[in-house]
């Protein structure tokens, strides 16, 4: 089914669409980027059938996921930071924000890196981590770019290792889609589980 879609996967443009996303879902976490990677790599998947040169090149994909990942990230970190009273205005609204943050702040704190890693799984995860960092810590850019560098890998190869691998298991079609879609939810589901336990038990 997929080698027959033609123009919806041709072209460097399938690169942009992916990486606008990831980009964005930062602010706008109900994009669907977790979606359009594992379709493009699903789409690469039947590319190796033959048409490899009309699909996303797998590593190219992980690659363009994995930046846009961090640039969103730092994005929203660098505005938390200069977000100052209006920022604080915001969180102050919701008292669930406010927690988070004050737990995010805590577990960064005491070096709790691998929280930035868990939650770009969890649903709004990475938003609430990007921003609760970037207004509740100390740290540098230069502190949280190493966690969001991490995070951002480890999405972008499951996403894409989901998408690729399931076409091959199942075939390249919508059923390996769903197929894949799913395990990313339950990862985030797991990984939201995660968070919400306290932080002796993780």
């Amino acid at each position: 089914m997929f080698e027959s879609m033609g123009p919806l996967t041709a072209g460097p443009w399938i690169y942009a669409v992916v990486a606008a996303s990831v980009l964005l879902d930062v602010f706008l976490p109900l994009l669907p980027s977790g979606v359009l990677v594992i379709a493009a790599a699903t789409a690469a998947a039947a590319g190796t059938a033959g048409q490899m040169n009309t699909v996303p090149d797998i590593v190219a994909l992980i690659a363009i996921a994995t930046t846009a990942s961090v640039l969103g990230d730092l994005a929203a970190f660098r505005l938390a930071r200069r977000g100052g009273v209006r920022l604080d205005r915001a969180l102050a609204r919701s008292r669930r924000l406010r927690d988070t943050q004050e737990s995010l702040g805590r577990a960064l704190a005491r070096g709790g890196g691998p929280l930035v890693v868990l939650a770009r799984f969890a649903p709004a995860g990475r938003s609430l981590m990007s921003l609760g960092a970037g207004a509740t810590t100390d740290r540098r850019t230069r502190d949280f770019l190493p966690w969001s560098a991490a995070a951002g890998v480890a999405w972008a190869c499951y996403s894409v290792g989901l998408g690729y691998f399931g076409a091959h298991w199942l075939g390249a079609n919508w059923l390996a889609t769903g197929v894949s879609v799913l395990a990313l939810f339950a990862a985030g589901a797991g990984a939201a589980y995660l968070m919400r336990r306290p932080a002796t038990a993780r």
